[in-house]
């Protein structure tokens, strides 16, 4: 297995929660998702992030409104419903857990080499 696969599969299992935080701190346009995912070094392109969001729209976890521009048409802002908002402390409590499984896993297996 390829190092760049194993990290691209990484990044997609997280990317949904990542999302999912970054549009519960405020109500968010995607090309602002976008950029803060990119400040993460979590790359993402439009062509992915638009279908995940529908995805999550459709699962009930986000809702939209639309807001006026002051550069062309109105915009989508995409905000947590409050099952979203659920969700995603749950998400953040999973990846705690593996986080430290990981972590307790990984250790463990450096003290036996």
């Amino acid at each position: 297995m390829k190092l760049e696969n194993a990290k691209a599969q990484m990044r997609k299992g997280v990317l949904e929660m990542c999302i999912l935080a970054i549009i519960a701190e405020k109500e968010s346009y995607p090309s602002d998702i976008i950029a803060k995912l990119e400040e993460a070094k979590l790359i993402v392109v439009q062509g992915t992030l638009y279908p995940l969001l529908n995805r999550l729209k459709n699962a009930g976890l986000l809702h939209y409104n639309w807001q006026e521009s002051n550069s062309g048409p109105p915009r989508k802002y995409y905000y947590l419903t409050d099952e979203g908002a659920q969700f995603l402390e749950s998400l953040k409590e999973t990846w705690g857990d593996l986080v430290n499984a990981v972590n307790l896993t990984t250790k463990n297996h450096a003290h036996d080499e």
